[in-house]
Order: C-alpha cells, then structure tokens, then sequence
C-alpha cells in the first residue's frame, strides 16, 4: 500500500527490489516452483523491477521479460516524461547518482555474469518511458556477450502500453 511505496524512494528504493527477490526466494523455498521454472515479466517501472531483477539477482530467474522499461538511472530525467518521476527516484545529475547508480540496470550489466534469457520490448511512439531505453540495454547486453540469451521487439505502431490499432 501506500506507506510501503513511501518506504521504497529514492536512496530506499532498493527495498523494493529486495522484497521481490523475497518473494521470489519463498515460492522456491515452498515448491511451488524452481528458479529454472520461475518467469517474471515487469512493464514501465515494472521494466525497472525486472530489469533489476536480472542484473542484480540472474540466478533466481528462468526468463525475464522486461516492457517499455525505465533502464537508464543516469539519464532518464532527460528523454519525455522522465523529469516527472524525479520525486520518485531522486535528480542523477546531484549527489542522488550515489544511490541511483546501485538500481541503474543499464549501468549494471556484468559481462561475468550468467543472465537467464531475457526479452526486451518497446515501442516506438512510446510517449512517456523513451525506447532508447530498452535500446541501449539490449546493446550493452550484445557487448556483454549475452546475444545467445538477449532479445528484442520494437512496436514501431503501439504506444507506452505496446498495443496498436489496425
């Protein structure tokens, strides 16, 4: 509810991601299925969710689909309706980058690291979280050498909720 999103701002943003990850770890822990079963699938701030998911914690997740995702902690104040949010994640270009850095998934991709397969989804007329978001993150991810597991789709039609009319 609302006193815990309160809770999870800014510099407690991680808090968020950590109860995820709790959750996750119970429903393993309880049978109801395997990490190599387990899929998550996050749009929006949600993209930012998953998106975190896979860079901070790969080995808890079968696939991850990650959708018009928030990805770029460091820029994302400066592409359409990003300035908005800032009440929410904190102003990069301040001391905020501190924290911000540590839930910039783009910022930690870790080439090291075993990622499960991942689809990345955006839209072209996306008009409020910009695709170069999910861009940028599908080009670190290739660099990284994760192009067995990385995909991509771009709706060159539909908007921020990824449908389009015909």
């Amino acid at each position: 509810g609302p006193s815990w999103h309160q809770a999870a701002l800014k510099a407690d943003r991680q808090r968020a991601y950590d109860d995820f990850y709790a959750v996750a770890e119970k429903l393993v822990a309880d049978g109801v299925t395997s990490r190599a079963r387990l899929g998550i699938r996050g749009g929006s701030n949600g993209g930012l969710l998953v998106g975190n998911a896979l860079v901070q914690r790969p080995e808890l997740w079968g696939a991850v689909v990650c959708a018009v995702p928030l990805l770029d902690m460091r820029r994302y104040h400066k592409l359409l309706a990003g300035a908005s949010w800032m009440a929410e994640y904190g102003d990069p270009d301040t001391n905020d980058w501190a924290y911000l850095q540590g839930y910039s998934p783009y910022h930690r991709v870790d080439p090291s690291a075993a990622y499960p397969p991942v689809l990345f989804t955006t839209s072209t007329k996306d008009d409020r979280v910009h695709p170069a978001h999910a861009r940028k993150m599908v080009k670190r991810m290739l660099e990284s050498g994760k192009g067995d597991t990385t995909r991509y789709y771009e709706n060159v039609e539909g908007g921020h909720g990824g449908a389009a009319d015909s």
